[in-house]
């Protein structure tokens, strides 16, 4: 019998708990879900893991550019002597040659096509001769291996009628020789050599100096952009679309544009400083490492070039910062700006309290992509000063150590480092960073 409630009702049936888990279908259709996902996953992961591994595989190893070619047994052949007649006699030489520096070749040999109408007369003791294919042994060939063989040959009138070139039939090499690449040979030389060089912490200490500015430089026009463009104006789209130009234009022609006008022989801003008595003598902006600059009796060292890189980078990337900040603006309730009105709230109030506070989770974000993305900018920088005049970065020494001084591995090391150092700002970033409140 039913329960009953006092006023004499049937008692609500209690609801069915739901099942705990998935259920049959459910797992079935999760099932096929990640089985059409995988080829997805997988290509995600070899595009964005396989470059990584490789990178961390040789900064184990002292890869050298010229280890990218493995050993190789090169040989030349040549004909050396006058067949006119028949009963002549040449000699056919073999120049072999070991193409690496530091690796060995094992088990080394090759094997060639003797032309028709060559009757060979000597032989050397690594080679023998069946038919017309002959075949050299030559053991293990060092590092710098040279050496020559030579045979004896007499040509007779079938080979002066229709005489074939040696070059016609290339020998086929063989043997075996350890890459360094592929190899289970690891050291901890490439990081040894990077931490004890003292360069490398004048660059790790250029690096953050550029990253961090260049960062906040650029969150803070784009911040400013935004405020000035909120307001409703006539002519407000075009100066929207003329802000996005430093960030859409070819980053190789905005490049040229400032070296240009700030060329310390023909640029226009030092003709107008010059010319307006701001400056005695030109500024080379790019090429200029420092300047003593004195301040209230302190004199300090001002990084010119390293300053101008990061002015460019501020202005080149600010228009991103300036969309998200601009788009999340818009969103913000007018009531609340409204009522800071009525209460006499300023402008820079209404800003600092109300604003500001709904922007810290974009403006986190904002910071979080501009700082790993400043911290791997390379090509700004290349294209300006070539990492010279104080302005060398990790990313340019990842450039100069790989193939400016064709040390792979320690190019590989710098890169790690740089993967170490943005893993720890990340994690630290995600740990502490505000959330927005908006």
């Amino acid at each position: 019998m039913a329960d009953m409630t006092d006023s004499g009702s049937p008692a609500p049936e209690p609801s069915p708990k739901p099942p705990k888990g998935f259920g049959r279908m459910a797992r079935r259709e999760m099932r096929f879900a990640y089985t059409m996902l995988a080829p997805t996953f997988a290509i995600v992961l070899a595009v964005v893991l396989l470059p990584l591994i490789a990178n961390f595989w040789i900064s184990f190893k002292p890869v050298q550019l010229s280890d990218l070619r493995p050993p190789q047994l090169n040989i030349n052949e040549r004909l050396r002597g006058d067949l006119e007649n028949p009963g002549d006699e040449a000699e056919i030489e073999f120049r072999l040659r070991n193409t690496s520096q530091k690796a060995s070749i094992y088990n080394a040999g090759f094997v060639d096509i003797i032309p028709e109408g060559l009757q060979v007369s000597g032989l050397d003791e690594r080679c023998t001769l069946e038919g017309r294919q002959l075949s050299c042994t030559l053991g293990d060939l060092p590092e710098k291996f040279r050496d020559r063989i030579r045979m004896q040959v007499i040509a007779d009138t079938a080979y002066l009628t229709s005489p074939v070139e040696l070059r016609d039939s290339e020998p086929q090499t063989s043997g075996r020789a350890d890459n360094i690449l592929t190899n289970f040979d690891f050291t901890l030389e490439n990081f040894a050599r990077i931490f004890s060089s003292p360069d490398f912490w004048k660059v790790l200490r250029v690096t953050f100096y550029y990253t961090v500015f260049g960062t906040a430089s650029a969150l803070v026009l784009g911040l400013f952009a935004a405020q000035l463009l909120n307001q409703s104006f006539k002519g407000r789209s075009v100066l929207r679309g003329l802000f996005l130009f430093p960030y859409v234009a070819p980053v190789i022609a905005v490049a040229f544009t400032w070296i240009i006008l700030l060329d310390p022989y023909s640029g226009t801003l030092n003709a107008l400083l010059v010319r307006s008595g701001m400056i005695v003598a030109p500024i080379d902006f790019f090429g200029q490492r420092d300047v003593d600059i004195s301040i209230f009796g302190l004199t300090f060292q001002f990084p010119v070039a390293l300053t101008t890189v990061i002015a460019f980078e501020a202005w080149r990337y600010f228009p991103l910062s300036f969309l998200f900040i601009l788009a999340r603006m818009q969103a913000l309730s007018t009531d609340v700006y409204e009522a800071a009105e009525i209460d006499g709230a300023t402008p820079l109030q209404q800003f600092w309290y109300i604003s500001l506070p709904q922007l810290v989770g974009i403006l986190a974000v904002l910071f979080l992509l501009r700082f790993i993305w400043t911290f791997n900018k390379f090509d700004d920088i290349f294209l300006l000063t070539g990492g010279a005049a104080g302005t060398r970065t990790l990313t340019v020494d990842v450039y100069e150590q790989a193939f400016a001084v064709s040390n792979l591995g320690a190019g590989a090391a710098v890169a790690v480092v740089v993967f170490a150092v943005l893993l720890f700002f990340s994690l630290v970033f995600f740990k502490f960073s505000p959330q927005d409140d908006g």
